[in-house]
């Protein structure tokens, strides 16, 4: 009942045009271990079509080694960037939710509450 509740404030929405039409030929999963750090591969990342960035793996200040394209960033709530810099209005933000604070924190989001 909660996730029904929750999906009926939502607005409805589907992927942006440009990711749908996209032909995903070259896709890359960026982490947020700090494997990259020193790897001056930021170049090399850019050039994928379709960049995933996970959790709170920051962007600013590394774009050397970890590319500054970000197509989708892909984050638990508690793992979400703070930085107002890391979502690019350009990119799609997923949260991924499956406990049931994710939920609150998603209804407290939309209903611009605090939890």
């Amino acid at each position: 009942d909660k996730l029904k509740n929750l999906l009926e404030l939502l607005p409805e929405h589907d992927l942006p045009e440009d990711l749908k039409s996209k032909h995903c030929k070259r896709c890359v999963v960026v982490g947020s271990g700090g494997i990259l750090h020193g790897s001056e591969l930021g170049h090399l990342l850019n050039q994928f079509d379709i960049v995933i960035r996970l959790n709170d793996a920051p962007v600013q200040g590394y774009t050397d080694h970890v590319g500054n394209k970000t197509t989708i960033r892909m984050t638990y709530p508690e793992g979400a960037p703070l930085s107002e810099h890391e979502y690019p209005p350009a990119s799609l933000f997923v949260a991924v939710l499956f406990k049931s604070v994710d939920f609150n924190w998603l209804e407290a989001m939309v209903k611009k509450e605090t939890l």
